[in-house]
């Protein structure tokens, strides 16, 4: 993607269902487990470079001894830092055995544990700090009240949640989502603790007996429901709790990804598919994914179940997920982005007049590779047809030189653009960066014909627009393209997110000041107080009744008139070529993605109520030039 957006983040859950003395046996190794996350993380970096954390529970630990291991960074390289501390005190822990000729055992070493969970994270808003890295932690002096939790999440009704909790008593030491929702579960915890403590006491078991028997018997389906009945947004909760039970919960849409896999040695979740086939060699259809709605949960004696939890909504799986977050080296995502590009071949062989022989085909490095080898099979089968046609029509009744021609013709593919990864690095930080931005891409001298050919880039998506106008677009100019046609494999994003995915803000999509452009060229602006009075009474309506009125703004226009006016801001003081767009339907995303409908970055329908207050407050923002999220 030419544009950086961020992410909430990356789960991943390691139960090892046999004693650590298993894996030393059959692996040669303690540290087996430790490998396992430690690759399960790595494979997931995509999903989150601001911070990473682990955090392990010894189960059988005895009273006295450290059973809750945790680990964090929000450094640069944060995995290998943690997993480098980490090491340092599992081999300092070896050595000191060594030295006084102990038996190594694995309850004397910290961090081989029963449990893992670990967690990357984006620092997508705001302030960003180890406190926010998660596995957070609830500790307890008794186990079963001890909650370590990790997620993939963003809720749109957090103050509505941490009313809640003041209302039954707590006081909650921080406001922000994560201590609110540790909070909100740790509350249920101890509830239903207490609720078993009294069964067993009652029952004349001792003190002791009846915290083992609690630990044991934990209805964790039911204290997930309770805590979630009042949760709005995407989520995937992953959790351990101090006696050894695990759990993680999907929302009722789907909206954040997880599967899971269990054998006779592990059970494992992770919000990625090809993490879990690759880290313990299993084949694509042993994985599972974790039902919308459901919990998988793991028992301290390591039976696995997925129990529904909540009542399941409409499945709106988020389709960004498929176009630009999840590693292409799942299967079904690789297939979905190359059919992406090649329902786009019809509308860019249009845009250059289907003259393909002055016409060069590329790419915006790297996420967008895949939907480029889909747009050149398109183009491919296309040329197939036409041969076909032209042979037809001659019938035998040329000379070789002009079947030669005509069985020669194919896409004339380049590598235009080539980025440069360190200078991103650095120009993220400087707020004044538009010159510096402009070097963010090299090009690749030679490629193209001046003043001849049409120049064909294909890209994830278009959001900001701002790294295509001031460096990708003023480089390929340089080229000399008589047109340059920028393709977006995702339809125009014209809506915040409100689940995850840093695109909070209205006023940043190209495609809305657009709108807004054609408001000003029709000398109807004062349409936007109109709309901005609406929306301020709309926000105060019971959520169940906000309908989004921004839809209305984008229902003025044609959608092609929307794609010509961001064509238009995208061209900046100075570009010789003509620029066009072409962007991705609707109704294609949905064909080339069909298990993932979640679409309400471009049609603004969103899959729970707590969206539509977003959207309208995120309007109210831009009209009264507040810079922050609608949540």
């Amino acid at each position: 993607m030419s544009e950086l957006i961020k992410h909430e983040c990356g789960i991943a859950l390691l139960r090892l269902r046999k004693p650590p003395e298993y894996y030393f046996e059959k692996y040669g190794t303690f540290t087996w487990g430790l490998q396992k996350i430690y690759l399960m993380m790595e494979k997931q970096h995509n999903r989150g470079q601001d911070g990473a954390g682990l955090a392990g529970i010894k189960i059988n630990a005895e009273p006295g001894s450290r059973y809750l291991f945790r680990e964090r960074s929000d450094k640069p390289d944060s995995i290998i830092r943690i997993f480098r501390r980490i090491y340092d005190e599992v081999e300092k822990s070896a050595g000191k055995s060594e030295r006084k000729g102990d038996v190594l055992k694995p309850d004397r070493i910290p961090f081989i544990c029963d449990i893992y969970l670990g967690h990357l994270r984006y620092g997508t808003y705001g302030t960003y700090s180890l406190d926010q890295v998660h596995p957070v932690s609830r500790e307890n002096n008794w186990r079963s009240k001890t909650l370590v939790m990790a997620g993939n999440f963003n809720l749109t009704n957090v103050s509505e949640i941490f009313g809640n909790l003041v209302e039954l008593g707590q006081n909650p030491v921080d406001f922000s989502d994560t201590v609110t929702i540790l909070e909100n579960i740790g509350f249920r915890l101890e509830e239903e603790n207490e609720r078993l403590m009294k069964i067993y006491l009652g029952q004349g078991y001792s003190k002791k007996e009846a915290s083992v028997m609690t630990g044991r018997n934990l209805d964790i389906a039911s204290i997930l429901s309770k805590s979630s009945r009042n949760w709005d947004g995407g989520y995937v909760m992953a959790g351990m709790i101090g006696h050894g039970d695990a759990f993680v919960l999907r929302d009722p849409n789907g909206i954040r990804p997880a599967y899971c896999y269990a054998d006779d040695e592990v059970a494992v979740v992770a919000s990625e598919r090809p993490v879990i086939q690759t880290v313990f060699n299993v084949d694509y259809d042993q994985v599972s994914e974790i039902p919308p709605a459901h919990a998988f949960i793991v028992r301290t004696d390591g039976t696995v179940r997925t129990e529904q939890v909540r009542e399941p909504g409409e499945p709106k799986k988020c389709s960004f997920e498929r176009i630009y977050f999840s590693r292409g080296t799942d299967s079904e995502i690789y297939s979905e982005r190359k059919k992406l590009g090649e329902l786009l071949t019809r509308p860019v062989l249009e845009t250059v007049d289907y003259d393909l022989e002055n016409s060069v085909f590329s790419y915006i490095p790297n996420t967008a590779e895949s939907a480029f080898y889909g747009l050149l099979k398109g183009i491919e089968e296309y040329l197939n047809e036409y041969k076909t046609a032209r042979f037809r029509q001659l019938n035998g009744k040329a000379d070789d030189e002009k079947y030669l021609k005509i069985i020669s013709l194919r896409p004339r593919v380049e590598k235009i653009a080539v980025k440069d990864v360190m200078l991103r690095t650095f120009i993220t930080k400087d707020k004044s960066r538009d010159e510096l931005v402009g070097h963010v891409y090299d090009i690749t001298y030679g490629t193209v014909r001046k003043g001849t050919d049409n120049l064909v880039v294909i890209d994830d998506s278009i959001v900001r627009g701002t790294t295509l106008k001031k460096s990708i677009i003023r480089i390929l100019d340089r080229l000399g393209p008589k047109r340059i046609v920028v393709v977006s494999s995702s339809p125009q994003i014209r809506y915040p997110d409100c689940y995850g995915i840093d695109m909070a803000k209205l006023g940043d999509f190209i495609a809305f000041r657009a709108a807004v452009a054609l408001l000003e060229d029709e000398g109807d602006s004062e349409y936007l107080n109109d709309l901005y009075q609406r929306a301020r009474e709309e926000v105060l309506k019971p959520v169940n009744e906000i309908k989004n009125l921004v839809k209305e703004l984008y229902d003025r226009f044609p959608e092609s008139r929307v794609t010509q006016k961001i064509s238009d801001l995208l061209r900046d003081e100075g570009v010789a070529a003509e620029i066009k767009v072409v962007y991705q339907t609707v109704d294609s995303l949905h064909q080339a993605c069909p298990g993932h409908t979640g679409d309400w970055y471009f049609t603004g329908i969103y899959p729970t109520p707590g969206g539509n207050r977003v959207v309208n407050q995120s309007f109210i923002n831009y009209m009264e030039g507040k810079d922050r999220r609608a949540y």
